[in-house]
């Protein structure tokens, strides 16, 4: 596994391609204190955390060099300024070539951290997606999450029939088996320089 990978930083921000199976920040289990974050702080000392991935799934985390930096971006996230788009590789057929799903969802609390659907006490979620290839067991899809709740992308596809391959937590068994790792990456990442408000985008290549 390669250790950090930077594709940009100045004195405002960095950006890093997290691989799978790498935590976004330590937990609080000192055997599992690795993340990209601690990672991180070894290079960019002031760095902090602005939004996380599952420690699943691959790609693409911005972070703030410093707290104005940091106040900037948490606002384009809160504001959903930020455009992300990511790729992932389902079970089955989608039941159209593109869509929405906008089914909420909370803490499913006697199984935490998992989330679940609820209509009662969940909050709002909004996914987009669009089939990119079927091959008559599988589907390739682009996924545009408009809100940013935990989970939101895994339980939405399995929601639709399509779960995630290589998901262990929302996938049933045949279908987490058919990877080694959950095939969920954050493919772009477009959001405004925290100083200058430049357009900002940056890619990091499908893994899978």
């Amino acid at each position: 596994m390669q250790y950090l990978d930077c594709i940009y930083y100045d004195d405002d921000l960095a950006v890093f391609d997290k691989p799978a199976k790498l935590l976004s920040v330590p937990s609080n289990r000192p055997e599992l204190n690795d993340s990209l974050a601690t990672r991180v702080a070894r290079v960019f000392p002031t760095a902090r955390i602005v939004h996380r991935l599952d420690w699943q799934t691959s790609g693409l985390i911005v972070m703030a060099m410093h707290l104005d930096s940091l106040r900037h971006l948490s606002k384009q996230f809160e504001m959903r300024v930020v455009d992300k788009t990511y790729q992932a590789v389902v079970a089955g057929k989608l039941p159209q070539p593109q869509g929405r799903i906008t089914l909420p969802l909370c803490v499913d609390w006697p199984n935490r951290p998992k989330q679940r659907i609820d209509y009662r006490m969940g909050r709002n979620a909004d996914t987009r997606w669009k089939v990119l290839e079927y091959d008559g067991q599988k589907s390739r899809v682009e996924l545009k999450p408009v809100t940013g709740r935990s989970h939101q992308l895994r339980l939405h596809l399995k929601a639709l029939g399509t779960p995630i391959l290589g998901d262990e937590w929302y996938a049933p068994a045949s279908i987490h088996a058919q990877s080694s790792r959950m095939l969920l990456h954050a493919h772009i990442l477009k959001l405004y320089h925290p100083k200058t408000s430049a357009p900002l985008e940056f890619a990091s290549p499908i893994p899978f």
